[in-house]
């Protein structure tokens, strides 16, 4: 595997959106009051310095707050088929527009690591195999008529969102 970000074509590749450098920093200063302001009492300690919030069952520790979205899932390249965007059920974008201006506002790396322009990584994303593979009902169907045990379920098909791919599902191998 060459990981200078040119990938053998046969695999897919998932890309992520990461803050930028002065976001980090910002969290990171924050993390640092949150941590220097921290109750060193046993029953904090036995908590792992979780914050329970009144009315929830969710707590944070500092490090939680400071990793929370750090990393979001933007969607993945495989060979042969449409580039197929992770929309991570509508919470950072909901639309082709937001979903351009939630990936410029940070940065773009690949699941190895190797960080890319923005701009190049929406051209290679919106041009990527464009009569590739899409899962949807056709797709399925003639899966079917090779494998008459092959089952499906319209629930897994692709969505159609402004004219990307999408999955209907936020979990990506």
């Amino acid at each position: 595997m060459n990981h200078s970000g040119n990938q053998l074509q046969i695999m897919g590749t998932n890309y992520y959106r990461i803050p930028t450098h002065e976001e980090v920093e910002q969290r990171k200063a924050q993390l640092i009051e949150a941590v220097q302001q921290l109750v060193l009492s046993p029953s904090s300690i036995e908590r792992n310095f979780s914050d329970h919030s009144e009315g929830t069952w969710e707590s944070y520790n500092p490090w939680d707050n400071f990793t929370k979205d750090m990393k979001i899932h933007l969607g993945k390249r495989s060979w042969g088929w449409r580039f197929c965007w992770n929309f991570n059920d509508n919470k950072f974008y909901s639309n082709k527009e937001e979903l351009l201006a939630y990936i410029r506002s940070g940065r773009v790396v690949d699941e190895y690591g190797v960080e890319q322009p923005a701009e190049e990584f929406i051209e290679m994303a919106m041009n990527w195999c464009p009569d590739g593979l899409i899962g949807n009902a056709e797709y399925n169907e003639n899966l079917q008529k090779k494998n008459p045990n092959y089952w499906f379920s319209e629930s897994f098909f692709d969505k159609e969102i402004d004219g990307l791919r999408v999955a209907s599902s936020t979990e990506f191998c």
